[in-house]
């Protein structure tokens, strides 16, 4: 399970995938309620989550074990594909993440 500094970083780079094309879709608050219930968290853990900057989410995921980081990364495209569909800055947006916390 996740810590909850990986949790808040987690909270942060998913916000910024569902923003990645400039509207929030009723798929994708459906996928990020999902996630707050299985993950345990409420609104007000994802005012603290978006508090962080996104190079210190990036830091925290870094230093995550590599089965940590897989399952971030399956977290990130079901969340960018919630939509009904990927667009081309959500994906360019995932692949940055994984280079920077080191996902192949």
């Amino acid at each position: 399970s996740f810590s909850l500094a990986e949790k808040s970083a987690i909270v942060k780079l998913m916000y910024s995938v569902i923003l990645a094309d400039g509207y929030v879709h009723p798929g994708e608050i459906n996928a990020f309620k999902h996630f707050m219930y299985a993950f345990d968290f409420d609104s007000n853990f994802i005012q603290q989550a978006n508090a962080i900057s996104q190079e210190q989410g990036e830091m925290i995921l870094l230093q995550m074990p590599a089965e940590k980081k897989r399952h971030f990364l399956q977290l990130l495209k079901d969340m960018a594909k919630s939509d009904g569909f990927v667009n081309e800055k959500a994906i360019t947006l995932i692949l940055n993440f994984c280079a920077t916390i080191g996902i192949k």
